[in-house]
């Protein structure tokens, strides 16, 4: 049976300083996909079925935020004044550009109407260079149901993070 008392000052140190390093290691390649994709957040789970049938709940969306002349059909990530939550939806039009602001209006392919309901109040589009978090690139299908998994049942994470924490404890080198 494994315990803490029977292991070295030197091996319990020597744990603690391997999960750090793990810690650290995803923070960094977090923050690097930021600076090179120019995104607060390179990599969004879609959440809902809006987009169906191009993305389907649970893919993991990658994105691209260093071109800013965003143009029609285009799928883009966009954060609204007073919500936490991202919304990916596809651009059905667009207002200005060059050295006017470009305005955006979109609309979920799998919904009727378009965003402007969801918008800011007072807001009819959205500012390319505020609102929108980047433009999509890639997916990858329905890797992101983890991520939904855990947010909607909070105990699981709980547990996954403390069997994590464990096996990185108890491995031993």
């Amino acid at each position: 049976m494994f315990s803490f008392s029977t292991m070295q000052p030197r091996q319990v140190l020597t744990q603690v300083l391997n999960f750090a390093l793990i810690l650290s290691t995803a923070f960094m390649l977090w923050k690097g996909l930021s600076v090179l994709a120019d995104s607060p957040s390179p990599i969004v789970v879609v959440l809902s079925g809006s987009m169906e049938p191009a993305f389907q709940r649970g893919d993991i969306l990658l994105l691209w935020n260093r071109g800013m002349d965003t143009q029609i059909g285009e799928v883009v990530v966009y954060n609204v004044k007073g919500k936490d939550i991202p919304i990916v939806h596809r651009v059905v039009r667009r207002f200005g550009g060059g050295d006017k602001v470009l305005k955006l209006l979109t609309k979920g392919d799998n919904n009727l109407a378009d965003d402007t309901e969801l918008y800011a109040r007072g807001q009819a589009y959205l500012d390319r260079s505020k609102d929108v978090i980047g433009s999509v690139v890639g997916y990858i299908p329905f890797v992101g149901y983890v991520t939904i998994l855990l947010s909607e049942h909070p105990w699981l994470k709980t547990v996954m993070l403390g069997l994590m924490g464990l096996m990185v404890v108890i491995q031993r080198e």
